[in-house]
């Protein structure tokens, strides 16, 4: 049986005095993307950082493809690929000329250079815009150039560090589907996002840091579950009637109300959803609100990931993990 494509135990990290890494435990297996969730500071990327050889762990075993990452890092690093929030590529030279460029850097020689540059181009769909200057291309071709860097050494993992963030809505859907791609054709993802969409979207595994260890995991709807509720989701026609619905539901659900005035959405979580829903129909009609609809669902990952770490979603906005002060900084694309 093939070894994990990442295995830690009892991984720990300390900067001074704040310990990034609290004994996580971590397997992901091959054939999937794993999705990196959790508050800032919750050591998602000072595990990442650990995975990519850039931060050496205290304590604890951390292995990629059965290597040992402390012992043998050299070997880790010809089987990774890692991209950065931001493309690293370089605007003068054409598409091709960039993923060229990066393959000789992993030590084929030209003639496999091309080869792969030309096959990474056609499986990110940029084939026909290869021999363009980078200056041209759109934000998501960009990305999609910056994921086929770290994709011209034929790495077994890849690592993305919120790979969709600052793209449009049609670009990160572009995206999602070449990582989909990447995936089929073999290559194990992992990456950190923070976007629960995303995550819900592309992942087979997700996994929740918190003061670093690893607090809940499992797939998307796995996580649902486990919030053992299901949430009642109203939207008013009217702005001004938010908090007369926030006021009608609060008796029904088991936590105050959430208040969404950008959509005109009140949101409760309930146990006991169709029963629920019935008495807030009820509710809302002996106080005459007119409502746009009204839904009982299941939870999305947000409200997962609030109930599990008491942190909201926006806390996955601009991680601020401790970072090693004695690491180098790296490229975007460095592997």
């Amino acid at each position: 049986m093939a070894p994990p494509i990442v295995e830690a135990h009892g991984l720990t990290k300390r900067f001074g005095k704040v310990e990034a890494l609290a004994g996580l435990d971590l397997v992901a297996h091959s054939g999937q993307v794993v999705a990196l969730l959790g508050p800032n500071g919750a050591g998602k990327t000072t595990f990442v950082r650990a995975i990519a050889t850039l931060v050496r762990p205290d304590a604890g075993s951390l292995y990629v493809d059965g290597v040992d990452v402390v012992r043998h890092p050299e070997r880790v690093r010809r089987v990774i690929g890692l991209a950065g929030q931001y493309a690293a590529v370089e605007e003068a030279m054409t598409g091709r000329e960039n993923l060229d460029m990066v393959a000789r850097l992993f030590g084929h020689d030209r003639a496999t250079a091309r080869a792969n540059a030309d096959a990474v181009l056609a499986q990110l769909g940029l084939t026909d815009a290869a021999d363009r200057l980078v200056r041209t291309y759109s934000g998501g071709m960009r990305r999609r150039l910056d994921l086929g860097a770290s994709l011209v050494g034929a790495p077994r993992l890849l690592l993305l560090d919120e790979p969709t963030t600052g793209l449009d809505p049609r670009s990160r859907i572009d995206l999602w589907d070449a990582i989909r791609g990447l995936v089929a054709h073999g290559t194990d993802v992992l990456l950190t996002t923070q976007y629960l969409d995303e995550a819900d979207q592309l992942a087979s595994q997700v996994v929740i840091i918190d003061h670093g260890t690893v607090i809940a995991e499992g797939t998307p709807t796995e996580l649902k579950s486990r919030a053992g509720r299901d949430v009642i989701e109203v939207h008013a026609h009217r702005a001004d009637d938010l908090g007369g619905l926030a006021g009608a539901l609060a008796p029904i659900g088991n936590e105050a109300p959430r208040v969404d005035p950008a959509t005109r959405r009140v949101t409760v979580p309930v146990v006991g959803g169709r029963q629920a829903i019935n008495d807030a129909v009820r509710a809302l009609d002996v106080l005459g609100l007119e409502v746009g609809d009204i839904a009982l669902r299941r939870p999305t990952l947000d409200e997962v990931f609030l109930t599990l770490t008491g942190a909201p979603v926006d806390a996955l906005h601009a991680d601020s993990d401790i970072r090693d002060p004695q690491a180098p900084a790296v490229p975007a694309d460095a592997a």
